[in-house]
């Protein structure tokens, strides 16, 4: 076998240096997982300093409707990983279609996160009650801005194809569901960390 330079491919750049969908959204989703990683280490801190109140307090959280939220993301995940699969083959219709599921199914995330801040609020559970449900609020707000953000981009991206330009296609396809897959990861942490743990 002939392994002279001339036939051999070697890559221009690394997969660190250029990784799926580009360094810069690598970098956000470090920096996103690194802000959640602070948020999850405040809340064994101080479960550990008061684990009576956490327990008591985590108790009023509806573990079903967590674990729904966790199969709704899950779903999407696989959506959105089906939608990069028909970009790269070149079929965007397909790859539209897809992206429509998965927007349906992080609808329906939201919807079923704000049923249940509506039945914390109904229930006097608020921010300031005590540090379970300060963390509680934040970490999960903040998790859901960033799934809606991820739905506008996920719309924005469908609208943009370019006929002729499948390679950019599939880049900024990529790129919006290395976010979206950023936000499933996210919620894998926060269920157990919050519904489960205590």
């Amino acid at each position: 076998m002939n392994l002279s330079p001339a036939t051999v491919s070697w890559p221009v750049k690394s997969e660190l240096s250029n990784p799926p969908g580009g360094l810069l959204i690598w970098i956000v989703i470090l920096l996103e997982l690194f802000t959640f990683g602070l948020g999850l280490l405040a809340l064994v801190v101080y479960g550990r300093q008061e684990p009576e109140l956490f327990q008591s307090a985590a108790a009023h959280l509806d573990t079903h409707l967590g674990l729904l939220n966790t199969l709704v993301l899950m779903g999407s995940g696989f959506l959105m990983a089906q939608s990069v699969y028909f970009a790269r083959l070149g079929n965007l219709g397909k790859a539209k279609k897809w992206i429509g599921f998965t927007l349906l199914l992080g609808a329906l995330f939201v919807a079923i996160k704000t049923f249940e801040y509506t039945q914390k609020l109904g229930s006097g559970l608020i921010m300031d009650d005590n540090m379970f449900f300060t963390l509680y609020w934040l970490l999960t707000g903040f998790h859901l801005i960033h799934v809606v953000v991820g739905m506008v981009i996920l719309i924005v991206l469908s609208f943009s194809f370019k006929s002729g330009k499948e390679e950019e296609n599939v880049e900024n396809l990529v790129s919006g569901a290395a976010f979206w897959h950023m936000c499933d990861l996210i919620w894998l942490l926060l269920f157990p960390a919050l519904y489960l743990i205590y």
